[in-house]
C-alpha cells in the first residue's frame, strides 16, 4: 500500500496590523493635482509656444515678415474693442455652420444608405473615390458659374470639405463593429434605421467623432482659403477678407490678429464641445482612456 503523505503543518500568523502596510492612500502633492489637470497643461504649452514666438520675432526685428505675439495681441484686443473681429467672426461661423451642417447630414445620408443595400456602398466608394481627392478650393470657379455671386458658392466648397472625411469615417467604423454587437442586434429583431442608431453608431462613435473633428478643420481651411480669394459678399466679408485687406495695407499685426481669432476658435471649440462630447460619450462607455 502507499504511503500516507505526511500532512501539511499548519501555520498560523498573527493579525497584520493595519500601519504595517505602510501608506495606502497617499495625498497627492500640490504639483501633481496641478499636472493632473488637462487645462492647465494646455494652458502651459501655449504659453510655451507664445514665448517662442515672441522671442524669434524680436530676434528677426521685422514686423512686416512676423510681429511679436504682444503687438498681435494689442492689435487683437483693439479690434475685438471696437468690434470689427467680432462682426468678421460672425459672419464667418454663420456660413461655416451652413456649410458644416449641410456637410454633416450629406455624409449620413449616403453613409446610412451604404450600409443597407451594397448598391449604396458601391455608390459611396464611387463617390469618395471620385471626388474625395478633388480640393475643395479647386470647385470655388465652377461654385461661382453655378451657384453666383454670394455666400451659395462658399456653403458649396464648404459641403464637399466637410461631407468625405465624415463619410469615411462613419463608414470604417460601421465596418468595424465586431460580429457579436451585430448579432446581438439581429438577436433583438432590429433592423434598417433601429439597427444603425442604436448598434453601429454607438459602437462606431470614436470613428465618427474623430470625422466630426477633421470636417470641423477641413471647414474652415476651405472656408478662410474661399474668403481669400472671394470673401466679400453685399458688402461685408468675414475673417478671410479681414485678413487679405489687411495684407494689401501691410498690417502684419492685424493680418496675424485675424489668424489669432481663428485659432482662438478653434480652441474653444475644441475643448468646450468635443471635449464635453468625449466625456459624456466615448469616456464614459470606456471606449477611450
Amino acid at each position: 500500500m502507499p504511503s500516507t503523505p505526511p500532512a501539511r503543518p499548519e501555520h498560523v500568523r498573527d493579525q497584520v496590523r493595519e500601519h504595517d502596510f505602510g501608506v495606502v492612500n497617499k495625498p497627492l502633492t500640490r504639483w501633481e493635482r496641478i499636472y493632473g489637470n488637462g487645462l492647465v497643461r494646455k494652458a502651459f504649452i501655449l504659453a510655451v509656444l507664445a514665448g517662442i514666438w515672441q522671442g524669434y520675432a524680436m530676434y528677426l526685428a521685422n514686423p512686416l515678415i512676423l510681429p511679436t505675439f504682444l503687438e498681435t495681441l494689442q492689435s487683437f484686443l483693439q479690434r475685438v474693442g471696437n468690434g470689427e473681429l467680432i462682426r468678421k467672426a460672425g459672419v464667418s461661423m454663420k456660413v461655416l455652420l451652413w456649410g458644416y451642417g449641410i456637410g454633416l447630414a450629406s455624409a449620413l445620408v449616403v453613409t446610412i444608405l451604404a450600409m443597407t443595400s451594397r448598391l449604396g456602398n458601391d455608390l459611396l466608394e464611387t463617390l469618395t473615390a471620385m471626388l474625395n481627392p478633388l480640393p475643395a478650393i479647386a470647385l470655388l470657379p465652377l461654385a461661382l458659374i453655378w451657384l453666383g455671386l454670394g455666400n451659395a458658392s462658399i456653403v458649396f466648397v464648404l459641403v464637399h470639405a466637410v461631407m468625405w472625411p465624415i463619410a469615411l469615417n462613419t463608414h470604417s467604423g460601421f465596418q468595424g463593429v465586431s460580429p457579436t454587437l451585430r448579432m446581438v442586434g439581429r438577436n433583438y429583431g432590429l433592423g434598417g434605421f433601429g439597427y444603425i442608431r442604436q448598434i453601429l453608431i454607438p459602437a462606431a462613435f470614436p470613428h465618427i467623432l474623430a470625422g466630426l473633428k477633421i470636417g470641423w478643420a477641413f471647414a474652415w481651411r476651405t472656408l478662410i482659403a474661399a474668403e481669400l480669394v472671394f470673401g466679400t459678399t453685399s458688402g461685408s466679408g468675414g475673417l478671410g477678407w479681414f485678413i487679405y485687406e489687411n495684407k494689401n495695407v501691410l498690417d502684419i499685426p492685424a493680418v496675424f490678429a485675424g489668424l489669432f481669432t481663428v485659432i482662438l476658435i478653434g480652441l474653444l471649440v475644441e475643448n468646450l464641445f468635443f471635449r464635453i462630447v468625449e466625456e459624456r460619450t466615448v469616456r464614459r462607455w470606456g471606449m477611450q482612456s
